[in-house]
């Protein structure tokens, strides 16, 4: 293929890349993103794949094949519920890419780089390394919180913002020895720098608690595209700075309006807790049950959303595990069919990714102008009659804006206490992902359905069925 040609082809898949991330931006024109994308990505492999220095097409076909082959079986078989481990595993594919790409690219780089040339590129292969070896060990150990075989508390290591500094500073040394090296000789502390960052990235991340682990995932996102940018560079391909920075740029902005969203400090998340005060003593009684918890029955729940007029439903991950979203749509248009107002409440970090709810409620096919955001119907909890939360935890409890020791105090949440009555589904009394007790469970107006979330809202939708005399779907 001709370069003229391929410069043209690298042009249409990047406009396609800026369309598919506009079409992702909104529910109703998502799924013209995705097909954005995926027409992108395939001009993108057509156009590289024909590139006249690409030699091995037996080799590069079988490649491309197996890929394709597990990102299928992946697709089939992973459950909406572990979309978020697996997104932190993809990212740390991209970042050990980066990192075979700079160490490959610093053993055979270009013949025809000579002087500054030279410098830059290897700086650039420095950078790309460091990058994405953060990323690679980072996303193993989001991926281990997410799927539970770590702690999701954050690990809080005495000094550790100094030793964050220290690895920094070491690997900035390295950087100088690497640059000054001859010949291979730089090979030496580019490892040793690769091994620091790789540290440095776990630490990072074991330092983040569960309540922000969907910032993580963001932030991971976009560390992942400023890694394939660098790989862009080493490699000299156009498209592949484009997407990364696309990618690198959307994940920093998701990023932060996740964090004004939750009224933290994205320097605080990044790194740990940085600049928060660790030291303020927990207030009186936190932590403690603040009365007695009263349970109802499916039955009693069926009744009060029944008779109410307008009733707010909160999901969350719990919602996710259970897969309740298909018969909760069919207990709201049941309700609706009664002439009762229903809508839903998402808030920015239900779940543990970003936009989790809305996509669980997109594949039950719940009509996109009845989920709302938090900002848009927080202020209308006062005039609801009846909030159903189910499997939410953090993102509704009160503690966030008066408990002061409270980990996630200063988050803005849904303020659904502020409703007539609210029933809020659990399994059990457990605390949530942040580990934080929740004072919501012990108001007077709260009741607490327990028990499986797809189970219990399926006797809702009997009792509903029953009382109406629909016929189920």
């Amino acid at each position: 293929m001709p370069q003229s040609l391929q410069n043209i082809a690298y042009l249409v898949a990047g406009v396609l890349f800026i369309l598919s991330l506009g079409g992702l931006s909104k529910q109703a024109s998502a799924g013209r993103g995705n097909a954005f994308g995926i027409a992108g990505m395939v001009i993108a492999l057509v156009a590289t794949a024909a590139h006249p220095a690409v030699k091995g097409y037996g080799v590069l076909a079988a490649a491309i094949g197996i890929g394709a082959v597990i990102g299928a079986v992946l697709a089939a078989r992973v459950a909406m519920t572990s979309m978020p481990q697996l997104v932190a595993v993809l990212h740390s594919f991209v970042g050990a890419a980066a990192v075979l790409v700079g160490v490959a690219s610093f053993l055979a780089p270009p013949a025809d780089l000579t002087g500054a040339e030279a410098v830059i590129h290897e700086v650039e292969v420095f950078l790309g390394v460091f990058i994405g070896a953060i990323t690679f060990t980072g996303s193993i150990v989001a991926y281990g919180k997410l799927q539970g075989l770590i702690r999701s508390k954050p690990l809080l290591l005495p000094g550790r913002h100094l030793a964050n500094l220290a690895m920094v500073g070491a690997s900035a040394l390295l950087c100088a020895q690497f640059l000054s090296a001859q010949e291979h000789g730089g090979l030496q502390p580019l490892l040793i720098m690769t091994a620091i960052a790789g540290v440095l990235g776990i630490h990072l991340v074991m330092a983040i608690g569960g309540a922000d682990m969907p910032v993580v995932v963001s932030m991971l996102n976009s560390y992942s595209g400023w890694a394939a940018a660098a790989a862009g560079f080493m490699l000299a391909n156009d498209l592949l700075i484009i997407t990364g920075a696309l990618v690198g740029s959307s994940g920093a902005i998701l990023s932060y309006i996740m964090c004004k969203a939750m009224n933290r400090s994205i320097v605080s998340v990044i790194f740990g807790g940085f600049g928060a005060d660790e030291g303020a003593a927990p207030a009186k009684g936190a932590g403690e049950p603040q009365g007695e918890v009263v349970s109802v029955t499916a039955a009693e729940t069926a009744t009060l959303l029944a008779e109410a007029k307008s009733v707010v439903v909160v999901p969350g991950y719990g919602m996710a595990v259970a897969q309740a979203q298909y018969p909760l749509w069919e207990v709201a248009k049941l309700l609706v069919d009664r002439g009762v107002k229903v809508r839903f409440a998402i808030h920015p970090v239900a779940g543990r990714l970003p936009g989790h709810m809305n996509v669980l409620l997109a594949e039950a096919k719940v009509p996109y102008d009845i989920v709302l955001e938090m900002d848009e119907i927080n202020e209308d909890f006062p005039e609801t009659d009846a909030v159903l939360v189910i499997g939410a935890n953090d993102i509704v409890n009160p503690g966030a804006l008066d408990d002061t020791s409270s980990p996630i105090y200063g988050m803005p949440v849904l303020e659904v206490w502020k409703a007539k009555s609210c029933v809020v589904m659990k399994r059990s009394m457990a605390s949530g992902y942040a580990g934080v007790e929740n004072p919501l469970f012990f108001k007077e107006n709260t009741r607490m359905l327990f028990g499986d979330a797809k189970k219990t809202v399926d006797a809702i939708l009997d009792e509903l069925r029953a009382a109406t005399g629909a016929k189920a779907a």
